[in-house]
């Protein structure tokens, strides 16, 4: 894989820490700030819905300008959002910053998303995606939990000069290593932004572009409430949460990098594998959530199984998007976030149902279910290896 691509995915590890760090640090920002934690949570809310609204608005602002001007200026928006959240006595201007930052973000993703499928051959778009996005799985591995413990030290607005000070390197990596001149669709003029749009109406992008957000809101249904699950279910300390994130994000890793090698020519084994394996994880999880041990396997495991299946779904995304060559990594960053988004909040209803702090794991079950039945008489379009575009 190209250098680029890990400069790329530098700066998605960035974004990716900043995305998740909220959930260790809305109580001292709500204490800070004085406004209740409830109030606080408006701060993530604005992000998702930022990054899901804004991939496809700023994607189209930005189609026709060089991918590593855009790149660059991405990055650096998103550190200076950060640098002024860090700086702020207001609240309001703290989730200002927050929808900067996730325009910024998702601007990024999009241009990036697009420019990693021209960095390698045209069948080796699954690998470089799993380079890309490592920089997510990085983050909840090393970057979310860093963050809480520095935010924990030294106060939160320290964890939001630290995810400033890496987005340097990062726009660094980008001036030095990403190619300056347009990709190769921008040189021959591509096409028109209408035609890109039109291929919204394309029903098998669509079934994909579902099918992940599905995967996506049943990963992050769970993953929001892991910690009262540690806690209360489980009995384990509260140190007990960062060791059960690292774990669901190791298993992210993995998933994403078995998924690499597999996405582009067997995208049908990943689904008719991983999927029926995913539906029966959470119920598991849920019934065996009082024993650490059986606890903290199967949230590896369902972190492998939830990557590597929202990966392959996201690969399939840009197959599918592959006539709107600009505007690709914005359709895939947009169904990736309202899965983000939606995924919580349909999870919050479940609390206070009987099913307490295990309802969430029982509705990702249930969301990954309908993904399975939508997918089953569709498999066709899942199944599929390269695209037509590549096969020609």
């Amino acid at each position: 894989m190209p250098l680029p691509l890990y400069l790329l995915a530098m700066a998605v590890f960035a974004m990716g820490t900043s995305e998740f760090m909220l959930a260790g640090l809305l109580p001292g920002i709500a204490s800070d700030l004085d406004v209740s934690v409830g109030t606080a949570s408006v701060l993530t809310s604005a992000f998702a819905i930022g990054m899901m609204v804004g991939a496809p608005l700023v994607a189209a602002l930005a189609r026709n300008w060089p991918s590593r001007s855009s790149l660059l200026g991405f990055v650096l928006a998103f550190a200076a959002a950060h640098a002024v959240g860090a700086i702020t006595t207001s609240f309001p201007v703290l989730v200002a910053t927050r929808v900067v930052a996730a325009l910024a973000n998702a601007g990024f993703l999009a241009v990036a998303l697009t420019a990693a499928a021209t960095l390698v051959p045209a069948d080796k778009k699954g690998r470089a995606l799993a380079v890309l996005l490592s920089g997510t799985t990085v983050a909840t591995v090393a970057g979310v939990p860093g963050g809480s413990v520095l935010g924990t030290v030294f106060g939160w607005r320290a964890t939001f000069w630290a995810v400033a000070a890496l987005c340097l390197p990062a726009a660094l990596g980008i001036l030095k290593g990403t190619p300056a001149g347009r990709g190769k669709d921008d040189a021959t003029g591509g096409p028109a932004l209408r035609a890109e749009l039109a291929s919204l109406a394309r029903p098998r992008l669509i079934v994909v572009m579902l099918l992940g957000a599905l995967v996506n809101a049943a990963t992050f249904g769970s993953f929001t409430f892991l910690a009262p699950v540690v806690t209360d279910t489980a009995g384990l300390s509260e140190l007990w949460i960062s060791v059960v994130l690292v774990l669901f994000g190791a298993g992210s890793f993995v998933g994403v990098t078995v998924a690499g090698r597999l996405s582009d020519r067997r995208p049908g084994l990943v689904v008719a594998v991983g999927g029926p394996l995913l539906f029966v994880g959470w119920p598991a999880l849920a019934e065996l959530a009082d024993k650490p041990v059986a606890l903290c396997i199967l949230v590896f495991v369902q972190g492998v199984l939830s990557f590597a299946l929202g990966s392959t779904l996201i690969t399939r995304v840009l197959y599918e998007a592959a006539e709107a060559p600009t505007m690709a990594g914005s359709y895939a960053t947009a169904a990736l976030n309202f899965g983000a988004a939606a995924g919580p909040a349909v999870a919050a209803t479940t609390l206070s149902t009987e099913f307490g702090d295990l309802g969430p794991l029982w509705m990702s079950g249930l969301l990954v279910a309908v993904a399975l039945l939508i997918a089953l008489p569709l498999r066709t379009v899942v199944a599929a290896g390269r695209s037509a575009e590549v096969l020609q």
